[in-house]
Parts: structure tokens; C-alpha cells; sequence
């Protein structure tokens, strides 16, 4: 498995009329592409009792995050995942990666 370099950090709120569980599934949905572009080293999406979502995606370089950003916007499937998402209150941000430790 290759080292990640960046992690992609984007914090949210979905719009009113969106369903968690349906906004999950349509995250899901999204994960075959993001494997496909052969930079991703892992995912997670958590949302906090405040309806506050987190997606942190470890990348192994910057360019690969922003490639693969720019790519999904040509994906039907990113759509449904997109149109849940308010985009008044999505922040994102990309970091690099100081501590790593994999999965045992």
C-alpha cells in the first residue's frame, strides 16, 4: 500500500430535505471511482450529532486529490451525492499527512 501524503478534509451539512441514510448510499455509490483512480488510500464519512459531516480521504499526493476532484463532476453517480450537500457550509481542505499508521 503506498503512504499517503494529503489528507482531503471536507466538513458539511446536508440540505433540509435530505435523508442521512439516503445521502449515505449515494457515498457509497461514489466509492468505486474513488478507488479507480488508484490514489486513494482511505475514506471515512462521519456525521456528528449537530448534522455536521466530515469526509476524510487519504490521498498519496495533492495532484491526485485535485485530479480526481475534478474528474467526479463528470460521474453520474457523483449527482445524487453532490445534490444533498448544502454548498453554503462545505469548507474543504487538504493537509499533509505527519502520522500514518495502517490498519494492524
Amino acid at each position: 500500500m503506498n503512504e499517503p501524503t494529503v489528507a482531503e478534509i471536507v466538513t458539511f451539512r446536508l440540505k433540509e430535505n435530505a435523508s442521512p441514510e439516503a445521502f449515505s448510499k449515494a457515498a457509497d455509490a461514489m466509492t468505486p471511482f474513488l478507488r479507480s483512480t488508484g490514489a486513494m488510500i482511505s475514506r471515512s464519512l462521519s456525521a456528528d450529532p449537530s448534522g455536521l459531516w466530515t469526509e476524510h480521504i487519504l490521498w498519496t499526493s495533492k495532484a491526485a486529490a485535485q485530479q480526481a476532484a475534478t474528474a467526479m463532476f463528470e460521474r453520474p453517480e457523483a449527482g445524487p451525492f453532490m445534490d444533498m450537500i448544502d454548498p453554503s457550509d462545505m469548507v474543504m481542505r487538504h493537509a499533509n499527512v505527519a502520522l500514518y499508521l495502517p490498519p494492524e
